[in-house]
């Protein structure tokens, strides 16, 4: 077992459960103590299952939940965190909420609601690292190959991320002077329960034939991409790295 991450300090937005979920397990094997985070009373199982199988393995694990579209709970997420550990030195943030639809029926409470947790949340995670985490930490986001695509449907999805990459640029050059690098990771469509309610069949085949291998994007293929990114790929900084076996592309 790699032990690459350990001592480290690591907190998982959207820690619980899917890709999340991985990171925090495959993190803590690494030698990574963990902060997850969690949004709701429905992922609470899910962030109780996530610590049990860290300390299971040896390593040490809390929870914190909070929804994160409430600037306050991101500043409180963060300061438990660092009350609990002493300090942060990785934030990963894989929060995220599809809606597939027609942007001639999209009512302002979703559009609302989609960019809050897509783009808001995003933003005031990032500025909470900017404050927390210790010198030469390492912050990535989970946005969506989707940023790289031209489709119909996703407008308030891949729109609510896109902001992202800018709020990502401009924090690598504001966090620079500590050693702060700052990313962004665009998964391909992946096979979680969070893409499947948004699609047909048929669509889902679509998705997995513009892939290699004709597959959806794995949560297992996206976990070492993070794990660089937070370790020997510290030298990237403010970039998007498009994961998604050839879905997209700039």
């Amino acid at each position: 077992m790699s032990k690459d991450l350990n001592g480290k300090v690591a907190l998982i937005a959207g820690g619980a459960k899917n890709l999340g979920g991985l990171i925090s397990r495959e993190f803590a094997k690494s030698g990574a103590k963990i902060v997850v985070h969690y949004n709701s009373d429905a992922t609470a199982d899910d962030a109780a299952a996530t610590i049990k199988a860290v300390a299971d393995m040896g390593g040490e694990a809390i929870a914190i939940q909070g929804d994160l579209t409430k600037a306050a709970n991101v500043t409180t997420l963060f300061e438990q965190a660092k009350a609990r550990f002493g300090g942060i030195d990785i934030a990963v943030n894989t929060v995220g909420k599809v809606l597939r639809k027609p942007i001639i029926e999209t009512s302002e409470e979703e559009y609302d609601d989609m960019l809050a947790v897509n783009a808001k949340s995003a933003y005031f995670f990032i500025k909470e690292a900017g404050l927390h985490l210790n010198d030469n930490g390492k912050l990535i986001t989970i946005v969506t190959a989707l940023l790289a695509a031209l489709t119909d449907g996703y407008s308030t999805y891949a729109g609510g991320k896109s902001p992202v990459e800018h709020f990502t640029r401009a924090a690598a050059k504001e966090f620079s002077g500590r050693g702060i690098s700052v990313n962004n990771v665009g998964p391909g469509p992946m096979d979680t329960p969070f893409f499947y309610g948004q699609e047909t069949p048929e669509r889902v085949e679509f998705h997995k034939s513009q892939a290699m291998g004709n597959q959806l994007t794995q949560i297992e293929d996206i976990v070492p991409i993070v794990r660089f990114l937070a370790t020997e790929g510290w030298w990237i900084n403010g970039q998007t790295l498009f994961a998604n076996g050839g879905y997209t592309t700039r």
